[in-house]
């Protein structure tokens, strides 16, 4: 697993609590004695297989508990795990397999049969990528990949043990405890809602990335009471609550789960009218808004009163850094700022990774402060007020020029997502021979409304700055595309103009 702790935490729930249920995937459950054969099934078969021990393997995140008892025995072995999408294309897929010097690439079934493709190697396309080795980090995952070839990110063993040990305090996860797992096995969000709860002996609902946009399949796996903790980017939240408060409805919308104890939210910017709904389908929940990023994991933390999250900054802050992280916000010239001001955010960590394998990246992200402590620049920029409090205004890529004023489009967002009618809104910047860039928004409706570009620009205009109005406009009764994480799928929107 990620680390040993986890590995020998694992065995011991098996042994003490076998019939108690550890993974849930459709209409497949297993229990931790279940999963523990399964594992040792698998583990002999990776000895008899007879791999390398200082070469990785590649397991792609196939969100199944077959894949989950995998990547356990492989972590036992102990073998370092390369763990990209499953929805990588075999191009992507090869050239990251040479870059880390996988062996071979590995699936399992349910019923424990192993498939082992070797990975030949190639020095030359492994050139300048650090050697992974086990007793460092077991788990390699990837960043999403949505400017190139994906970066491979080791996550550390210590700095996993240091980052479970404080989720299971701050959350207080117990073997009595679920999780609704959303996120794809690749992303970040499951060394929390899938690993950690493992190590705590806890349940884990692992949601069938074939049914994630299926809305009453979501609500159906909450309503046995079981799950205790929700974590999950806006569209999760959307699925769950879609339909509630229309007269038209859909089935199952606006149910409540008194079971849920916390519910996280991350990622994205959430409306006002979405988090509203969202209080209403959890209404025993503490609410907390966490921000982090693949390389640093979860770095801050802020508690959300639905009422009167956006009331003092228009948005929900992502707060104050967790203990033991230390947090810098930088100017244009890359100097620490005093007291309140915006700019861009450094973090360090003891969840953070050592750096990329590509050793040529890290100069630039992964930079030594006072004290010789490394901070990682999140290429995010915020605003902390006068009280400490951290506010994400949006990428420093986001930021554009239209006509020469500096625009920032998640703020454009923002606004017209304000519009009653508008369910969520995502801007993208288009090249333009005069201005620079042009500002192209995609929306969706809300169910049973009659928006237009017409009200949408009337809007926009009583409410934006010239320079920052759209000057074309998408208005569809789709949800806006996403990538793998949930993320608005700003290149698929991009296309959508030129299709």
């Amino acid at each position: 697993m990620p680390s040993p702790s986890l590995a020998r935490n694992i065995a011991a729930h098996a042994e003490r609590q076998p019939s108690l249920t550890a993974l849930v995937h459709n209409d497949e459950r297993l229990t931790y004695g279940e999963l523990a054969e399964l594992v040792a099934l698998l583990s002999e078969r990776l000895r008899a297989a007879d791999l390398p021990d200082d070469r990785p393997v590649c397991i792609p995140a196939r969100k199944d508990p077959a894949t989950v008892a995998l990547m356990l025995a492989a972590f036992g072995r102990p073998l370092v795990v390369l763990a990209p999408s499953a929805e990588l294309g075999e191009e992507a897929l090869d050239r990251i397999c040479r870059q880390a010097r996988v062996s071979a690439r590995l699936s399992a079934t349910a019923d424990g049969t192993l498939t082992v493709v070797a990975q030949s190697g190639d020095e030359a396309a492994a050139e300048g990528f650090a050697r992974p080795e086990a007793a460092a980090a077991r788990l390699i995952l990837t960043t999403s990949g949505s400017t190139g070839t994906p970066k491979l990110v080791p996550i550390g063993t210590d700095a996993f043990d240091t980052f479970a040990a404080w989720a299971v305090e701050e959350f207080g996860i117990t073997a009595r405890d679920g999780s609704l797992s959303y996120a794809p096995l690749n992303f970040d969000l499951a060394l929390l809602d899938v690993w950690t709860f493992l190590g705590a002996g806890a349940r884990v609902v692992l949601v069938d990335r074939e049914k994630a946009a299926d809305g009453a399949h979501l609500r159906g796996l909450l309503a046995d009471g079981t799950v205790s903790f929700v974590q999950g980017v806006p569209l999760l939240y959307r699925l769950l609550t879609e339909g509630a408060g229309n007269a038209e409805g859909a089935e199952g919308a606006g149910a409540v789960h008194e079971a849920v104890r916390d519910v996280v939210l991350t990622g994205d910017a959430v409306p006002r009218e979405l988090l509203g709904r969202t209080a209403e389908s959890f209404p025993r929940a503490r609410f907390h808004n966490v921000y982090g990023c693949t390389e640093t994991n979860d770095s801050f933390l802020h508690p959300v009163d639905p009422p009167t999250a956006h009331e003092r900054h228009g948005r929900i802050p992502i707060g104050r850094p967790l203990p033991g992280v230390e947090a810098v916000v930088l100017d244009d010239e890359g100097r620490p700022l005093t007291g309140a001001g915006s700019g861009e955010l450094a973090v360090h960590t003891p969840f953070q990774t050592a750096g990329y394998l590509q050793e040529s990246l890290n100069p630039d992200v992964f930079t030594v402060r006072e004290g010789g402590r490394v901070f990682y620049r999140t290429g995010d920029i915020v605003t902390r007020d006068t009280d400490g409090l951290y506010v994400l205004e949006g990428r420093s890529d986001w930021q554009v020029k239209v006509r020469g004023v500096r625009t920032n489009l998640q703020e454009v967002e923002a606004v017209l997502a304000g519009h009653p009618d508008v369910e969520e809104a995502a801007v993208v910047a288009l090249p333009d021979p005069e201005a620079g860039v042009r500002l192209h928004a995609r929306l969706t409706k809300r169910a049973g409304t009659r928006l237009n570009s017409l009200a949408l620009r009337s809007y926009a205009g009583a409410n934006l700055p010239r320079h920052a109005i759209p000057s074309s406009v998408r208005i569809s009764e789709l949800p806006l595309p996403r990538t793998s994480t949930g993320k608005p799928d700003r290149n698929k929107i991009k296309e959508e103009i030129s299709a």
